[in-house]
């Protein structure tokens, strides 16, 4: 499922600087901080900052503002604010995938999941609070560029909602036989696509020609937690691994074989390259996703490793 050890593997620190004093991870530290203030639940707010923090090396928030950049990067403050509400949305889906009526996860990035450390009513809140604050902190940022904030408003509603965002990717599992694409683009495609194409809005650049390279990095990050979640141990994952197969859940793996999913992989991943639209930092993008491509998946089970 989504939100394993990959989070790390995609982004490249030659396109956004590493991630202390990262403008999103102080973003979102700003964001949280929100909650933890005189009059509100002290729990709740607590419970919020376990979903955030520590988080990954935000490869999504972190691919938007590649692209912010890729394109010109006239807004950054917008462009921070998308990157963050992107991460946010991420983070609250995290808490809900491991509730125990869904994945039932006592772990997440190694530590105990916000159910297992809070309770399972705080982290439906939690998940639900995080949810309004990624809009909160996109449309307040949304002054500084107010003709763009609109269309980035519905593409990020989209990108969580239904029928197509990552709620409608939970919903999947409750459907007999999901669609393994549909089930993909949804769960785990939709907030990647998210990403690019919120990057190039706010930097005033038609996103339509970025939505392929998220689509194509959003299924490539699912192959490759496919092939973690059957290969890998729960140490490696930092969360419960072979979860699918026990949940019935689509999986590549599943579907394919271990060696025609890691040639899915593959596939995804050149297509991912070629996908990169014309633009200043496309050389970069394309370096940024080949020098990364070996560490998606475990390196013995990618061809040529």
């Amino acid at each position: 499922m989504d939100g394993s050890i990959l989070d790390d593997r995609i982004i490249d620190e030659r396109i956004v600087p590493p991630l202390v004093g990262d403008p999103v991870e102080l973003a979102l530290d700003r964001a949280v901080a929100r909650a933890d203030r005189p009059g509100g639940p002290p729990l709740l707010a607590a419970a919020m900052r376990h979903a955030v923090f520590p988080g990954g090396a935000r490869v999504r928030p972190r691919l938007s503002l590649a692209v912010a950049q890729a394109c010109g990067g006239d807004q950054p403050t917008l462009a921070i604010a998308a990157a963050s509400a992107i991460e946010l949305l991420h983070c609250a889906s995290l808490v809900h995938d491991d509730l125990p009526c869904f994945d039932d996860a006592g772990l997440r990035r190694g530590l105990p999941s916000v159910h297992a450390a809070f309770g399972v009513p705080l982290a439906l809140l939690a998940g639900d609070a995080l949810i309004v604050l990624g809009f909160e902190v996109l449309a307040e940022a949304g002054s500084t560029a107010p003709t763009r904030l609109p269309a980035l408003l519905g593409l990020v509603a989209r990108s969580v909602g239904a029928p197509h965002g990552i709620a409608a990717g939970q919903a999947w599992e409750c459907e007999s036989n999901p669609v393994p694409a549909d089930y993909r683009c949804a769960k785990t495609g939709a907030l990647f696509v998210a990403a690019t194409m919120a990057g190039a809005l706010a930097s005033g650049a038609d996103p339509e020609p970025w939505r392929l390279l998220g689509h194509r990095l959003g299924e490539a990050y699912q192959v490759a937690d496919d092939l973690l979640d059957a290969t890998a141990t729960g140490v490696e994952q930092g969360k419960p691994t072979g979860r699918d197969a026990a949940l019935g859940r689509p999986n590549a793996v599943a579907e394919l074989g271990v060696e025609r999913a890691v040639e899915r992989l593959e596939t995804l991943i050149a297509g991912a390259m070629a996908s990169i639209p014309p633009s200043p930092g496309a050389a970069a993008l394309r370096d940024l996703v080949r020098a990364q491509a070996l560490r998606l998946a475990p390196k013995q089970l990618l061809h040529g490793a």
